[in-house]
C-alpha cells in the first residue's frame, strides 16, 4: 500500500506542476476564446491534483510512511507544507479570474483581462512555480534524513 500512495503521491504532484506550467504558458499569450476555455480546464485539472495530492499526503503521513510525530517534527516537512499551502492560498486569485470568465465564454467571446490583471496573474503563477522548486528541494532533504 506505501507504493501505492508514493506513486499516487508522485503522479499528483507532476500533475500539478505541469497544469502549472501550462496556466503560466497560457496567460502570457494573447487571450482568446480558446485560450482561455484551456485555463479554465487547466486550473480544474490543477484544483483536482492538488486536492488529491493533499489528501494522499496526509494518508501518507499518518498511515503510510513514517508517522505523524517523525514527519510534523521534521522543519524540512514544515517547510515543504507550508508552501504548499501557501501555493494553494496564492492559486486562488487565478482561478476566481479564470471563473470570472464564465459569461463571456459561454456567450462565445474572448474575456478582456487588463495588462496589469495579467502581469499580476503570471507574477502569481510564477511565484508558485518557484515555491514548487524550493519544496522539491525540501523533498530531497527529507529523503536523506536531513533538517530534522
Amino acid at each position: 500500500m506505501s507504493t501505492l500512495f508514493a506513486f499516487l503521491h508522485h503522479l499528483c504532484a507532476f500533475t500539478l506542476v505541469s497544469a502549472l506550467a501550462i496556466e503560466f504558458a497560457l496567460i502570457r499569450q494573447e487571450l482568446t476564446l480558446a485560450s482561455a476555455r484551456r485555463l479554465q480546464v487547466t486550473d480544474i485539472v490543477l484544483g483536482i491534483a492538488a486536492a488529491a495530492l493533499f489528501i494522499i499526503g496526509l494518508l501518507r503521513v499518518f498511515f503510510f510512511e513514517k508517522g505523524a510525530a517523525y514527519y510534523w517534527h521534521s522543519h524540512a516537512f514544515l517547510t515543504k507544507f507550508s508552501l504548499f499551502v501557501i501555493i494553494g492560498l496564492l492559486s486562488i486569485i487565478p482561478t476566481r479570474e479564470f471563473l470570472s470568465w464564465g459569461g463571456a465564454i459561454r456567450s462565445g467571446q474572448a474575456p478582456v483581462m487588463e495588462d496589469a490583471r495579467r502581469r499580476r496573474l503570471t507574477l502569481i503563477i510564477h511565484i508558485e512555480l518557484a515555491a514548487i522548486v524550493i519544496i522539491l528541494l525540501c523533498a530531497a532533504i527529507m529523503a536523506r534524513g536531513g533538517w530534522v
